[in-house]
């Protein structure tokens, strides 16, 4: 039993390592300390109550106690989601401890090979996903143009026409009066384009004769 928890804590320990990494509030005790919590009530759920099965009278279901760590640890799931204006963070710490929880449960049942493939898969996930993750983020971030054109020169087809095959990626097309009363102020806003296909497109638009100047907006 004693080597089950050192084991748990192991294994939380390499999950923990890479939130640490990333100076998360959940971190290398918090993953730690998760596991072999969760790897306890398991050896107490299995072993705790052999001295009262069996008696007249008792009926017990020892898998109860280990069934509340999944729900239990959402508490502290919790306590790591943070709203910072429109954008929720700490989902995948909060995930990452929840998957610590049943690494734990798991070699508390002494189901050692499921634990050390959920751990490395966990790790795989945190640390060999991300890139991917934030490269694609990075291509489905809107970007924004802000162009100044001659008053009435550039509507939504216009638009279209000087940016070719990109024209369906604009998810908003904005114009508004200049305080020049030649000028209008329009606003472009792109899903779904790299960073150097708006520049591209910025490059054309330049080019018209009736588009005074062409920005790029940092979202």
């Amino acid at each position: 039993m004693v080597a089950r928890l050192a084991l748990a804590a192991l294994f939380g320990s390499v999950i923990g390592l890479e939130r640490e990494r990333l100076l998360w509030a959940a971190g290398l005790r918090t993953h730690m300390l998760v596991c072999v919590g969760s790897c306890l009530i398991m050896l107490v759920s299995a072993y705790g109550f052999a001295d009262v099965l069996g008696t007249d009278h008792v009926v017990l279901d020892p898998s109860r106690i280990a069934a509340q760590v999944v729900s239990g640890i959402g508490f502290l799931g919790a306590g790591t989601i943070l709203l910072r204006g429109e954008v929720v963070k700490g989902l995948t710490t909060a995930a990452s401890l929840w998957g610590v929880a049943a690494i734990g449960l798991a070699i508390g049942s002494g189901l050692y090979v499921p634990a050390l493939a959920t751990t490395a898969l966990i790790i795989g996930i945190l640390a060999g996903v991300k890139p991917f993750e934030e490269r694609w983020r990075a291509r489905m971030q809107a970007r924004t143009l802000q162009l100044t054109v001659r008053r009435d020169a550039l509507s939504i087809d216009t638009l279209q026409a000087a940016i070719g095959g990109h024209a369906s990626r604009v998810r908003t097309f904005t114009v508004r009066p200049s305080a020049d009363p030649d000028l209008d102020e329009v606003t472009v806003t792109f899903v779904r384009l790299s960073q150097a296909s708006v520049t591209a497109i910025a490059a054309k638009l330049r080019a018209q004769p009736d588009i005074v100047a062409v920005e790029e907006v940092d979202d």
